[in-house]
């Protein structure tokens, strides 16, 4: 089939596209995710999408060969089962099949971070390797890994959870309980975080005045750039926790690429070329013929639904 579709299924909203043979969105749509309710609820919303999205491209159903959803949580992709998602509210709900009933079209499912990961991986950054890893910074740090062209995910697809990864032995309280995880640190979140801190020990600082209505992920970019001391040395906190992951994180895999997504990556060279700097200074392959390149994720919010679209080809692989 020429046609496939993904869709991102998130804590907001439900995001579902047609992609092509050459990995190209066609059109697409998105609906409120309106959580907390049942997961036939939200399943029915996920194949009316699909379906909108196929008039949207002018398309009939005939024409789609299968689908793909990334979710995210512990996602049994065997299965197509969503064992656990604090972020949905559900546990072991078997959404593969729900969304199967009202499509009549092969339904595969897969953890969100590792569907974008494939995405990037088809189509992206990482296209024309065979491993790879791509790292998200948003709210929380996510994680997709490929080994030898497919997405891994541990025996009991919890894998990839790179921003678990402790950086800072009693560090900074994360979201999972531990202290001092990777994405305390590197996420936006931890970023913002950081950035609060620095403005209320720097009261001089111009950070206060730039601010506006609320503390972003940019503003101590931005302060620095305007010569702030205060903002550069958040910046530089911020690059040497980021890299301090990355490293460990190549020296456990050593990835032909990868990939850093997520808004922190729109400030560009302020960001990546200290951050490649920091990182070869500490990855043990430092003296190798061959280092990982790490480079910016591609495609943006649409490497979710590319990827997704194509679960259905990485399932072919693996078999």
């Amino acid at each position: 089939m020429k046609y496939r579709i993904g869709i991102d299924l998130g804590g907001t909203n439900i995001a579902a596209g047609v992609v092509s043979s050459d990995f190209g969105i066609v059109a697409k749509t998105s609906v409120p995710t309106a959580r907390p309710r049942p997961c036939r609820d939200i399943c029915a919303d996920m194949a009316a999408a699909a379906l909108k999205a196929v008039e949207l491209a002018g398309l009939s159903p005939d024409d789609i060969g299968s689908v793909g959803v990334g979710a995210p949580g512990v996602v049994n992709s065997e299965e197509g089962i969503i064992e656990y998602s604090c972020n949905l509210d559900f546990y072991n709900e078997p959404v593969a099949e729900y969304v199967a009933e009202r499509l009549g079209k092969p339904v595969y499912l897969e953890n969100d971070a590792n569907a974008a990961a494939y995405g990037e991986f088809v189509a992206g950054s990482a296209k024309g390797t065979h491993n790879a890893v791509c790292i998200t910074l948003g709210t929380g740090v996510g994680g997709g890994i490929i080994i030898d062209d497919k997405i891994y995910s541990g025996f009991n697809f919890a894998g990839a959870e790179i921003g678990h990864m402790v950086i800072e032995v009693g560090g900074a309280e994360c979201s999972c309980g531990r202290r001092g995880c990777f994405e305390a640190y590197s996420s936006a979140t931890g970023l913002i975080r950081m950035t609060k801190e620095a403005m209320d020990a720097h009261p001089e600082s111009k950070m206060h005045e730039m601010m506006g209505d609320h503390i972003s992920g940019r503003l101590a970019f931005n302060a620095m750039r305007e010569g702030d001391a205060a903002a550069k040395e958040v910046v530089d906190r911020y690059i040497k926790y980021l890299a301090a992951g990355i490293a460990n994180t190549i020296n456990i895999f050593q990835p032909e690429v990868l990939c850093v997504g997520g808004g922190v990556c729109n400030e560009g060279d302020a960001l990546m070329v200290p951050l490649r700097e920091a990182v070869a200074n500490e990855v043990y392959s430092k003296r190798s013929a061959k280092n990982t390149k790490i480079v910016r994720a591609a495609l943006g919010n649409e490497a979710g639904i590319i990827g997704a679209a194509f679960l259905g080809l990485q399932r072919q692989k693996e078999q």
